[in-house]
C-alpha cells in the first residue's frame, strides 16, 4: 500500500511539472526509484532492529582467548570481566622491543649470486643448503610487546549471580554486569577515539556500594609511583637479538569518584563507599618514528590525561560513539536471523556448523570491520599480526608484520567495506620501507629501487628474516605496493597516485635490475626467491620464476606503466617496463590440471600446504577470470580442490575469497563454516584452525588476519569489481536466499546497496562518487525508471578505473584436456553516471 501511494504521489508530481521537459522527467523518475530502493532497504534493516550486534557471554573470560578487545587504533585492551578482579591487559601500538636498526648484511651478496647460479643450473638441494648456511640474519624482526595490566579488585564480589558481559560492536563499548547481595553492579569500558584514553566506569544501583583497589603492573622493566591520587607506571621495553630495548613508556591511571574516598596505599589506590568510579587510563611513549625516539613519554601521557579529564563521562562516551559510528555505520548487512541470536556467543559458535544462524556470519563480518577500525587509525601504526592486542613480550611470530600474506590480508576489507581511510597507516609504512628498503636493494642485491622480504616491524627492517627457507623472498614490498594501486582504482585520486608514484616506481626498479634469464625457458625470472613457505620436489624452497612472483611482478610493472601514463611522466621508464613485462613467464596449467606453483611442473596433488600463493592472480589479483581466462579459472579451481579446505584460520579466510572469485558461493560458505568452528572442542587436546570464543581467529594461536580475510571474503561473495565490471551477488550461497547489504564500495568510486530475494536481485541502488561509465553484471534482468539509461554492454569498459591488464596466453601441459567452462547466465549492462548521481534499479518482472 505504501509503495502504491508513493507512485500515485509521484504521478501527481509529474502532472504538475509537465512543462519542465522530458529530461527532468527522466531524472526525477530515476531518483524516485532510487528513493524507493533506499526506503525498502531501510525498512529491511529496521525489521532487524531488535537484533543486537553484540558478542555476549554468561561467564567471565577464563583466559585471554575469551577476553574482549577494545581499541582506538593506538591504545588497546583485552577485558576479562571477572567480578571480583577486573583485568585489562594493555597495549600501546609503539611498545616494541629493540630500537632503530636495519638487518642489511652486504656479506650476503656473493652467496645470493651463488645460490642463483646453483638454481639456474638445476642444483636445487645444493642451493638450499648454501642459502640455509650462509644467508641468516642475526636479527629477524623485533616483537610487538604488551605494555602491562590494569587490575581493579572488588572485595566481596567473589560470589555473584545474574552475570552478563558483552562487546557492543555498534558502539565500541564493552559491558559487564552482575549481582552481589541483591545489588546490581555494572562496568563499561571503551578506548576513546576522541580522547585517546581508556575509560572504565563502575556503577551500582545502591548508593555507597563501590569499594575497589586499583593497581598497575607489567612484564616490562618498570617502576610504579602513587601520588596525588594517581598511579604512574614508567618502563622500558626489552632488548631482542642484540638490539637493546629503547622504547620508554608511561602509563597513568586517574580515578574520579562520586561520593566516595580515595586512599593511597603503597603502589595501589583504595576507593571506598563510592556511588560511581570512573578510571581514566592514559599512555605515551618516546616514539616519534621508526628512526627517532626523542619524544617525552611522560609529557605525552599527562597531556592526553589532562585533556580527557576536562570532559564529563557522558560527553566523552557520546563523542567516542559518534566518531566510531562515522566508520561503522557506513555498511549494513542483513542475512536474516533465527532464534539462535538469543544464545550466548560460544553456544552460537558451537552450533553454527549444524544449525541455522545466518546472523552469526553477518556479526562476524561486522566484527572484522570493528577490529580494523579499532586497530588501524590514520596517523598511527598498521595493524600487526594480532592487531593491537598481545599479552606477551615474545609473542608468536613476534606479532610483527608478516608480509608474505598476513599484513596484506589485514587490509583487504578496507576498500570494499567502506573503510578506505584506515589504509593510511599501511601507506605510511610503505613510504618508510621505500627508504629503508633501498639499503637492502643496494647492499644485498646491488640494485636500484627498494626491497623488503617476508617480514618487517616498527623499525622498518627490510633484510632477510628467519631461515632462508622462509625468508629468501624479495617480494614483500611488491605485494604491499599493490594496495597503493588498488586504492587509486577505488578512489580515482590522482593526487594520491602522484604522492605514492615514487614508492611504486622504486619497487619496480628493483625487479627491473634483478631479473635474470632462465636458461631452459628463456624467460626473465626472479631468482633466488620462493613460493612462500612451501617446497618443491620435497627438498627445497629456493627457486626461480615461481608463479606468484611472476604474477606480482606483472602487476607492479603494469601499475607503474599505467600510473606513469596517467601522470604524464617517466615515458622511457614505462616503455622499458613494458618490454621487460613481455618477457615474464606466462601462467601454466600442469599435468594434474592444476595451476602450476613453480616454473616447472613439480606440483604434488597431495600437497595440503596452508599457503596457496600461486593463486594470488585469482585473489587479491585480477589476472584470472572466468570470462577472460577460462582455462586458468578452471586450473585455479582444481588447485584449490587439491589443497583442501580445512587449514589454519587465516588460510581458510583466504580460501573464502578464492571460492567467491570462483563464483561458488556454497563452497565459500563451507569455508566460513570451517572458519566459524571452535578452535578448542570438547575432547580435543590441541586447538585447531578456526575461531576462539571471543571470535578472534585461531591459526592457532591467535592471528587477526583470519578475521579480516573472512570479512573481505563475505563482501566478495556479495559484490566484486575487479574484472572490468561490478558483479552483483556473484557468489551467493543457498543459505542466504534473502537479505540486504548497504554501503559496499567498488572500483571507480561507486557505492552499492542491494536487496535480494530467492537468491536474485530485487532492488539495486548505485551512487556514483566520480561519474563515468558504470558496467554491472547481474543474475537477473533489471529495469531502470529511465528506459534510456541502461544499455547492453559491449566491448571493453570505457571507464579506465575498470580496465584490466591483458596477460599472456597460458601454457598448457600436453597431458591434460581443458573442458569448456559452464557459467550461469548473467546480464551485462552499461550506464553513464554523473558525479554524485544516485541510480535505482529493480528486477524485471517476467509476464
Amino acid at each position: 500500500m505504501m509503495r502504491q501511494l508513493l507512485f500515485k504521489l509521484f504521478e501527481l508530481f509529474l502532472v504538475r511539472n509537465h512543462n519542465q521537459g522530458l529530461q527532468i522527467f527522466r531524472m526525477k523518475r530515476n531518483m524516485f526509484v532510487a528513493c524507493l530502493c533506499f526506503s525498502t532497504i531501510f525498512a529491511c534493516q529496521n525489521s532487524e532492529k531488535n537484533i543486537v550486534w553484540k558478542l555476549w557471554y554468561e561467564q567471565p573470560a577464563s583466559d585471554w582467548n575469551e577476553a574482549l578487545p577494545v581499541g582506538n587504533g593506538r591504545l588497546g585492551a583485552m577485558i576479562f570481566g571477572e567480578p571480583a578482579r577486573e583485568h585489562l591487559q594493555l597495549n600501546e601500538e609503539t611498545v616494541w622491543a629493540g630500537g632503530p636498526y636495519n638487518n642489511v648484511y652486504p656479506e650476503f651478496a656473493p652467496y645470493i649470486k651463488e645460490v642463483r647460479r646453483l638454481i639456474l643450473n638445476g642444483q636445487y638441494a645444493e642451493a638450499q643448503s648454501l642459502a640455509d648456511k650462509k644467508i641468516a640474519s642475526p636479527q629477524n624482526g623485533m616483537p610487538f610487546q604488551t605494555m602491562g595490566d590494569l587490575c581493579i579488585d572488588f572485595p566481596g564480589h567473589e560470589n555473584y549471580t545474574d552475570y552478563y558481559r558483552d562487546l557492543d560492536i555498534e558502539n565500541a563499548i564493552s559491558t559487564v554486569s552482575y549481582k552481589v547481595n541483591g545489588i546490581r553492579y555494572m562496568r563499561e569500558v571503551f578506548s576513546s577515539f576522541t580522547d585517546e584514553v581508556i575509560i572504565i566506569r563502575a556503577s551500582a544501583d545502591k548508593a555507597s556500594s563501590l569499594n575497589a583497589i586499583v593497581s598497575l603492573n607489567s612484564l616490562q622493566q618498570h617502576q610504579i609511583k602513587v601520588s596525588q591520587n594517581n598511579i604512574s607506571m614508567t618502563g622500558i621495553t626489552t632488548g631482542h637479538e642484540g638490539i637493546p630495548g629503547q622504547v620508554k613508556f608511561t602509563t597513568l591511571v586517574k580515578p574520579v569518584v562520586k561520593h566516595g574516598t580515595i586512599e593511597q596505599q603503597d603502589s595501589v589506590l583504595v576507593i571506598s563507599n563510592a556511588d560511581e568510579i570512573i578510571l581514566y587510563l592514559s599512555a605515551g611513549t618516546n616514539f616519534v618514528n621508526y628512526h627517532n625516539l626523542s619524544a617525552d613519554n611522560n609529557q605525552k601521557a599527562w597531556q592526553m590525561l589532562k585533556l580527557a579529564l576536562k570532559k564529563d563521562y557522558k560527553t566523552a562516551k557520546n563523542n567516542h560513539i559518534a566518531f566510531y559510528k562515522s566508520y561503522f555505520d557506513r555498511v549494513k548487512l542483513n542475512l536474516g536471523s533465527t532464534d539462535s541470536v538469543k544464545n550466548p556467543t560460544p553456544v552460537r559458535l558451537m552450533d553454527f556448523r549444524n544449525g541455522n544462524d545466518p546472523h552469526l556470519a553477518a556479526l562476524y563480518f561486522q566484527y572484522g570491520r570493528y577490529l580494523l577500525i579499532s586497530s588501524s587509525q590514520p596517523g598511527g601504526q598498521p595493524a600487526t599480526l594480532q592487531g593491537i592486542w598481545n599479552d606477551h613480550l615474545n609473542p608468536p611470530w613476534d606479532s610483527k608484520y608478516t608480509i608474505n600474506i598476513n599484513c596484506e590480508m589485514n587490509y583487504w576489507p578496507a576498500e570494499i567495506t567502506n573503510l578506505t581511510e584506515l589504509n593510511a597507516p599501511l601507506f605510511s609504512m610503505l613510504k618508510d620501507l621505500s627508504v629503508t628498503g633501498r639499503e637492502s636493494a643496494s647492499g644485498i642485491y646491488g640494485a636500484r629501487g627498494w626491497v623488503v622480504h617476508h617480514n618487517t616491524d616498527i623499525w622498518r627492517c627490510t633484510g632477510v628474516c628467519d631461515r632462508a627457507f622462509y625468508g629468501l623472498w624479495p617480494s614483500g614490498g611488491n605485494w604491499l605496493s599493490q594496495h597503493l594501486w588498488q586504492h587509486f582504482l577505488f578512489s580515482g585520486d590522482t593526487a594520491f597516485l602522484k604522492e605514492y608514484y615514487t614508492v611504486m616506481k622504486g619497487a619496480a626498479e628493483f625487479y627491473a635490475d634483478v631479473l635474470v634469464k632462465e636458461p631452459k625457458t628463456g624467460y626473465m625470472v626472479l631468482c633466488p626467491s620462493n613460493s612462500p613457505e612451501n617446497k618443491y620436489l620435497n627438498l627445497a624452497s629456493a627457486s626461480a620464476g615461481t608463479t606468484m612472483d611472476n604474477q606480482l611482478i606483472f602487476d607492479i610493472f603494469s601499475s607503474v606503466i599505467r600510473s606513469a601514463r596517467i601522470l604524464g611522466i617517466d615515458e622511457a621508464f614505462a616503455d622499458s617496463l613494458e618490454i621487460l613485462r613481455d618477457q615474464l613467464p606466462p601462467m601454466q596449467i600442469g599435468q594434474h590440471n592444476q595451476l602450476q606453483e613453480w616454473l616447472f611442473d613439480w606440483d604434488n596433488p597431495e600437497d595440503k600446504h596452508r599457503h596457496v600463493s600461486h593463486l594470488y592472480g585469482l585473489h587479491p589479483g585480477s589476472q584470472i577470470s572466468p570470462y577472460r581466462t577460462p582455462e586458468l579459472f578452471q586450473a585455479a579451481k582444481q588447485t584449490l580442490v587439491y589443497r583442501g579446505d580445512e587449514s589454519t584460520g587465516w588460510s581458510m579466510g583466504w580460501k573464502v575469497n578464492f571460492w567467491a572469485r570462483l563464483l561458488d558461493g556454497n563452497h565459500a560458505y563451507k569455508l566460513i563454516t570451517d572458519q566459524l568452528t571452535p578452535a578448542i572442542l570438547p575432547g580435543r587436546e590441541k586447538a585447531m584452525g578456526g575461531t576462539y570464543n571471543n571470535l578472534l581467529d585461531a591459526h592457532p594461536p591467535f592471528q587477526i588476519d583470519g578475521n579480516f580475510g573472512c570479512t573481505a571474503g563475505i563482501a566478495e561473495m556479495l559484490l566484486q569489481s575487479h574484472d572490468g565490471f561490478i558483479f552483483i551477488l556473484p557468489a551467493l550461497p543457498d543459505q542466504w536466499q534473502t537479505g540486504s547489504v548497504k554501503g559496499l564500495k567498488t572500483r571507480a568510486g561507486f557505492e552499492v546497496d542491494i536487496i535480494w530475494e530467492n537468491g536474485k536481485v530485487k532492488t539495486l541502488v548505485i551512487r556514483s562518487g566520480l561519474g563515468g561509465n558504470c558496467r554491472i553484471r547481474t543474475n537477473v534482468e533489471i529495469l531502470s525508471s529511465d528506459e534510456t539509461l541502461l544499455k547492453k554492454a559491449e566491448g571493453e569498459n570505457i571507464n579506465p578505473l575498470f580496465s584490466v591488464n591483458i596477460i599472456k596466453k597460458p601454457l598448457i601441459s600436453g597431458k591434460v584436456v581443458v573442458k569448456d567452462l559452464d557459467l550461469k547466465n548473467t546480464y551485462l549492462y552499461d550506464f553513464q553516471t554523473k558525479r554524485g548521481g544516485v541510480y535505482g534499479f529493480e528486477k524485471k518482472i517476467m509476464k
